[in-house]
């Protein structure tokens, strides 16, 4: 059974706001007590995650597919604090599960969308083809 497309824009928007939220709560509410300024803080874990979020809420594909490589910085460190930070494996857990369903959902609707768009990448074999056909007759022009 595949699921539509709405569903995976559904996932990814539930997602990404409670990924954003998440964040702001465990940076700001849960462990206060951190030395780093709010400044950086804003930067190092706010300003990427809110980069990407006129294109989701457009509902762009190509935004939805290039905001896996956000999501990624969120993973990594999710998995990092569930290994080194004792005191924070639950909310390092909570990241995680976030951004599995923000990159399945992105994923899969940038992949959908795109179809339905038209927007589908060339397979190989059918550019190759072509580049032939170009170079055979412009040899044969000469």
């Amino acid at each position: 059974m595949q699921l539509s497309t709405q569903f995976y824009r559904k996932l990814t928007l539930i997602s990404y706001f409670s990924l954003l939220t998440w964040l702001v709560v465990w940076h700001f509410a849960l462990t206060p007590d951190k030395v780093t300024s709010v400044t950086f803080t804003l930067i190092m874990w706010i300003l990427p995650i809110v980069l990407p979020m006129k294109g989701l809420l457009a509902g762009k594909p190509y935004t939805h597919a290039w905001t896996n490589f956000v999501v990624m910085y969120y993973l990594l460190h999710g998995l990092t604090s569930v290994y080194a930070v004792d005191g924070e494996r639950l909310y390092a857990v909570i990241e995680i599960l976030l951004c599995i369903g923000l990159f399945i959902g992105c994923s899969m609707y940038a992949r959908l969308r795109g179809r339905e768009l038209g927007l589908g990448l060339r397979k190989l074999k059918d550019e190759l083809a072509d580049e032939k056909r170009a170079f055979e007759s412009s040899s044969n022009d000469n």
